[in-house]
């Protein structure tokens, strides 16, 4: 009987479950959504509880669906949602509030005080990441502040903090049984809580910040062991990954080497350039994250820098303007005309992320023109996605000193072959679709099983990925820089929107 390796993949919607084998092929997959709850505007919470049963239910799918017992699964990997903060009781394992979701955007007033003191990269340098109402450290600091008894519990060493991985591992390793309390370099990097050369947690942020230390999990490796699972569903298989979603991506695309990026293309673009051992602070507003660490390595490290609308422009033309009935049909419009037709969209519904920055600027089409139709806009909107990924790259390329080789694509948008040749033109390099777009769940899977020998080294990974298609970079040099220059002008022309 073939073994496996198992992931565990926590996402911000739902929860999933792949087993894959030693060439990295995907044999069963079970998922789960849960619940969005959203307690007041801007506010974004999960039910812990439902979240803890729902990974529970998909493994036991996964593995029946095979007919596996434990012994045919060799270890467990865990990728889950970042930033997104839980506490729970040591005694119980019940959470004192619902888990505050990366998107919730409670804290600005406290992003904005902070940053009276000491600018918005006051904690950069340390940990890579400037203050924002993302990351977990703030989110923590409310739970700690507006939950009755909380802050007590804390001090004594009762009550416990985790990001998704955390939590998860702790009931799944015991529970208030002797479960593991535990984080890998990754996690706790997006917390803003660890210093990026020590990774360790830096007593001079818990105290500016007023967060007890007794509550914090303890950090390790990305691939090394976690714990071992104690739960009925496969008891006495170890957890020997975990990793942040964005970052399980970055290793399921094998982007071992300094100077390799991918980008996944959702709701969002989330961009991360490897950039080896050594720390690349941006001085162009992209993050200084860990990418990974394997067992007694040193770490690698990567700026990362997302885009907020790439897929969710899509969605508006189908679901605000009626332009499409499906997603799918974007590409067809698309396809009818030779180019935008002078349209420029740039999707700055909230505001714009890395590289500007901008939370005045508001959406905006511009070079509109009586010639402009329907299928002009649709090009507009897919070429909205790679000029906007491409100005992260360009950011990227600046602040690692690294000339980018190639661009390693994933996620749902990548199905449109329209969008990744643009993307290739645009770059002026080549752009990779992977035979497997399941990345992130297998980035788990490889961390998990280098820890345990399953794979001997990542070379054996680099043989895994497979190449589904390649687009070439084919446009003419001067029809780049023209479409260039009036993106240009166009994101110049959404600044100053909002108030």
């Amino acid at each position: 009987m073939a073994s496996f390796i198992a992931a565990i993949d926590q996402g911000t919607t739902s929860t999933r479950c792949i087993i894959v084998d030693k060439q990295g092929n995907i044999h069963s997959v079970a998922q789960k959504e849960h619940e969005q709850i959203y307690p007041k505007p801007g506010w974004v919470e999960h039910d812990p509880e439902e979240i803890w049963q729902n990974t529970l239910e998909v493994i036991a799918k996964a593995r029946i669906q095979l007919r596996l017992t434990t012994r045919d699964i060799e270890a467990v990997g865990i990728t889950n949602q970042r930033e997104t903060t839980v506490v729970w009781n040591r005694k119980t394992g019940k959470p004192y509030y619902n888990a505050i979701v990366w998107q919730d955007v409670r804290t600005e007033s406290v992003v904005a005080e902070l940053a009276q003191e000491g600018g918005a990269d006051r904690f950069r340098a340390k940990t890579g990441l400037p203050l924002a109402t993302y990351f977990s450290a703030l989110k923590l600091g409310w739970l700690l502040d507006n939950v009755p008894g909380l802050r007590d519990d804390a001090e004594r060493g009762i009550a416990l903090f985790g990001t998704i991985d955390s939590f998860l591992i702790w009931h799944l390793t015991g529970g208030p049984h002797g479960g593991e309390h535990v984080t890998d370099v990754t996690n706790a990097s997006r917390t803003q809580l660890m210093d990026l050369q020590t990774l360790d947690w830096d007593d001079d942020m818990l105290n500016t910040l007023t967060i007890p230390r007794a509550m914090l999990p303890d950090i390790r490796p990305s691939s090394g062991m976690f714990g071992t699972i104690t739960s009925e569903v496969i008891p006495g298989v170890p957890i020997t990954g975990v990793l942040g979603d964005q970052q399980a991506a970055l290793v399921g695309q094998t982007c071992f080497e300094p100077g390799q990026a991918k980008n996944t293309y959702g709701t969002g673009c989330f961009l991360l350039m490897n950039t080896g051992t050594k720390i690349r602070p941006s001085t162009c507003g992209l993050l200084t994250t860990v990418a990974y660490q394997f067992g007694n390595e040193p770490p690698h490290y990567a700026l990362e820098g997302s885009v907020a609308i790439a897929g969710a422009l899509v969605q508006w033309l189908r679901d605000n303007l009626g332009i499409i009935k499906t997603s799918g049909e974007v590409q067809t419009l698309a396809e009818q005309v030779e180019d935008n037709g002078g349209t420029y969209i740039v999707p700055a519904f909230s505001g714009l992320y890395a590289p500007y920055w901008r939370t005045d600027a508001r959406g905006i089409m511009a070079g509109l023109t009586r010639f402009v139709t329907k299928n002009h806009i649709a090009r507009a909107a897919l070429e909205a996605t790679a000029f906007q990924t491409y100005d992260v790259l360009q950011a990227m390329q600046e602040d690692a000193e690294i000339a980018l080789k190639t661009l390693r694509v994933d996620g749902g948008m990548v199905v449109n072959d329209l969008l990744m040749q643009f993307q290739a033109d645009i770059n002026n390099v080549p752009v990779i679709r992977p035979r497997v777009t399941e990345t992130t769940a297998i980035g788990a899977a490889y961390a998990a099983g280098l820890a345990v020998g399953y794979w001997a080294s990542i070379d054996e990974l680099k043989a895994n990925w497979g190449v589904e298609a390649t687009f070439t970079p084919s446009m003419p040099e001067e029809k780049r820089t023209d479409l260039l220059h009036h993106w240009k002008k166009a994101i110049e022309r959404s600044f100053d929107w909002a108030n």
